[in-house]
């Protein structure tokens, strides 16, 4: 077996390292990566057998991703942080391409590690403490300059591999204490992750008040606890639930905040114009929150925000900060975007008919929500407005982790 210093990992192809080194970890990241391709993290296969988009239990997603690094970094061979930052790419590039792309809180977490790293790395050495704030300081500029990049033959090979061209001393420096600090980190993301529904549910009455009309659009496990925590607060409130076409799921959602006690109407689609008129807020859940402030939620969710702005009825989002996305919409409404079949619009018996030759259907399954057209964002380390978004991605991910998996 090749020792680590003849093959430091190469991002692009983490792979072939994997296999050469340490072949039961291999084993174990290609399991996950086939449960992910083929859906079997989905919580709901009868869904995905009538031909709708699956239900996923985002957080059970994280977590399991979580827990596949903590493994992978436990026991695989690397020296130090450069050569780690390396490793945690390339793994976020297998689960983007086998199907993370779709699923952007994995390539979340991995980012939380990497900077976990580089703020580990930073915390003890000679150079002065670089956190992951990314605030300009005299250590990153000095560090810029040419006359301080390394000719050793060994950090340039990694340094290669990295936008800035070069990185710190103290991430070449082999310290025995380093994976246990870093595996401390990792666990307290961890229990962060574990108290994410919580800690929203705390600040349930903040936001909605006495005797309010709240709409709500499909259904969504955050939305729904958030919800029942208001009401078992002794918080009483009508809640109206859009049935959310074409997987109807919004009947299961008043079904269920019914059982409770809650007092809950569904409506058409269609109708949410003509009732917003009569609601005092509308909450939407997210799939991703982007770095402009603007959501990523379920499709038909921007049809709901454009009749709340034109009826000036606030939109909060309830949404863990699992979901922050250092991602631009440069795509619009393609951003982050997935295409199913029409089947669960229109029977397949129907699309036959000669005349729908000439018919193009559209089934998307996202929308994309402009920032402008939401006025909160509630997480579970407190209420941000839209313009805030940047400064919490820079606090949980670093600049340069940010597009390490395209």
């Amino acid at each position: 077996m090749s020792s680590f210093d003849e093959a430091i990992p190469d991002p692009n192809d983490i792979r072939k390292w994997l296999a050469a080194n340490h072949p039961k970890h291999l084993s174990i990241l290609e399991k996950f990566e086939v449960d992910l391709k083929l859906g079997r993290l989905s919580i709901n296969s009868s869904v995905q057998q009538r031909g709708m988009l699956a239900s996923t239990d985002r957080l059970g997603l994280v977590t399991r991703t979580l827990e596949l690094l903590k493994v992978l970094i436990g026991s695989t061979r690397w020296k130090n942080a450069a050569e780690l930052l390396l490793l945690l790419r390339g793994i976020g590039r297998e689960l983007h391409a086998f199907g993370g792309f779709r699923e952007p809180t994995i390539g979340n977490v991995v980012r939380r590690v990497m900077a976990a790293v580089r703020e580990e790395a930073m915390e003890k050495g000679d150079i002065a403490s670089q956190r992951s704030t990314n605030r300009p300081s005299m250590q990153s500029i000095l560090w810029a300059n040419p006359q301080h990049h390394r000719s050793s033959n060994s950090n340039s090979s990694i340094n290669s591999h990295f936008e800035d061209g070069d990185l710190p001393a103290n991430f070449y420096v082999e310290r025995p204490d380093f994976k246990q600090n870093l595996m401390e980190a990792i666990q307290e993301i961890m229990l962060d992750l574990e108290d994410t529904h919580k800690n929203i549910n705390d600040q349930a009455l903040s936001y909605i008040h006495a005797d309010e009309v709240i709409l709500t659009y499909g259904k969504s496990k955050t939305i729904e606890a958030f919800l029942k925590a208001a009401f078992a607060k002794k918080r009483n409130f009508q809640v109206v639930v859009c049935e959310g076409a074409p997987n109807m799921d919004g009947h299961e959602m008043a079904k269920s905040l019914s059982s409770v006690g809650i007092d809950t109407i569904v409506v058409n689609d269609s109708a949410t114009f003509a009732v917003m008129a009569r609601v005092n807020k509308v909450l939407l859940s997210a799939h991703a929150v982007l770095a402009n402030g603007g959501l990523i939620t379920a499709s038909g969710c921007n049809m709901v925000a454009l009749a709340a702005s034109t009826m000036s009825v606030p939109v909060v989002c309830v949404v863990g900060m699992f979901k922050l996305c250092p991602m631009y919409p440069h795509e619009g409404q393609d951003t982050l975007q997935d295409i199913v079949s029409p089947s669960s619009v229109l029977p397949l018996h129907e699309l036959r008919d000669p005349l729908m030759k000439e018919v193009n259907f559209v089934n998307p399954v996202q929308d994309y929500v402009a920032p402008e057209l939401v006025n909160l964002y509630v997480t579970n380390v407190g209420a941000f407005q839209p313009s805030y978004i940047y400064r919490l991605l820079a606090e949980n991910y670093h600049s340069d982790d940010w597009e390490s998996f395209e």
